[in-house]
């Protein structure tokens, strides 16, 4: 019997127009896809009702659910949440608020604030840097708040970003803007670069916390779980272990030798170590 849902993060199969990427997720055994808005334009804050219509008709008729956004502020271009020009600041908070609400509108449970570019702070300002991207979460934290979806903070290494390393970091800030729709996650690729403990750990240590929102499976080696040195059972099992009842996103940088194989191979891999608990 399943114990978790994982969703597939779509710009693994972005060679394919959606409705392929739904109907191959949903074949290879994927409960989800977890859509990083740049594969759907250049203006994905933008998007019509009719376009968002046809987004969900394509994934009802795979039989699959869009399970949430990552990946947020790739375009339109030249977005940043440290930016000293107020107008990109709130150029950037503007596209922030609307991804929110495609989230919501597309059905999705969250949304996965990574974007390390967009959120760097500069060595001039950082300070101010600083509270213009807390003031952008609050703000992001408020809008999800308004349509009940999750925004996850997501911790990612120090060679990324110098904003958000660690869960312990998120989670400092969270209380600050103290929203319940805020919320960090386990990236499992950034926390075994950055932090002290080992990715399962860190689910035993902070699941019970309420704060983690969402999990990404991968590996250090920058390919899919099982494809590198990255212990995912350990993980699953923590999750296992904690209830843990959110989406866990598939979440793969290289391909190897492609997207779909490397999608294959990634839900294959997770799935049988969940048939072992």
């Amino acid at each position: 019997m399943a114990r978790f849902r994982f969703a597939l993060c779509n710009e693994v199969l972005r060679g394919s127009d959606f409705a392929a990427q739904c109907f191959l997720a949903a074949q290879l055994g994927y409960d989800g896809l977890e859509v990083a808005p740049f594969t759907l334009g250049d203006a994905p804050h933008s998007l019509s009702t009719a376009h968002i219509a046809e987004l969900r008709r394509s994934s009802a008729d795979a039989g699959i659910a869009i399970s949430g956004l990552h990946w947020l502020l790739v375009k339109p271009q030249g977005l940043s949440l440290t930016d000293p020009d107020k107008m990109v600041r709130a150029r950037t908070i503007d596209v922030m608020r609307r991804l929110v609400t495609l989230c919501a509108e597309l059905g999705g449970e969250y949304l996965v604030h990574g974007s390390p570019a967009q959120r760097r702070l500069p060595d001039d300002n950082a300070n101010d840097a600083r509270a213009w991207a807390i003031e952008a979460l609050w703000l992001a934290a408020d809008a999800a708040s308004s349509v009940g979806v999750r925004y996850c903070l997501e911790p990612l290494s120090r060679n990324e970003t110098n904003f958000i390393n660690t869960i312990a970091e998120a989670a400092e800030i969270i209380e600050t803007i103290d929203r319940p729709s805020l919320c960090t996650m386990l990236d499992a690729s950034a926390a075994t670069r950055v932090e002290a403990e080992a990715p399962a750990a860190l689910a035993r240590r902070w699941l019970p916390s309420g704060l983690i929102g969402h999990v990404h499976l991968n590996d250090t080696s920058r390919q899919g779980p099982g494809q590198g040195d990255t212990p995912i059972a350990p993980i699953l099992r923590a999750l296992d272990d904690g209830a843990y009842p959110h989406w866990i996103g598939i979440e793969p940088f290289e391909y190897v030798p492609d997207g779909p194989t490397s999608a294959a191979r990634a839900i294959g891999y997770v799935r049988g170590i969940e048939a072992t608990f």
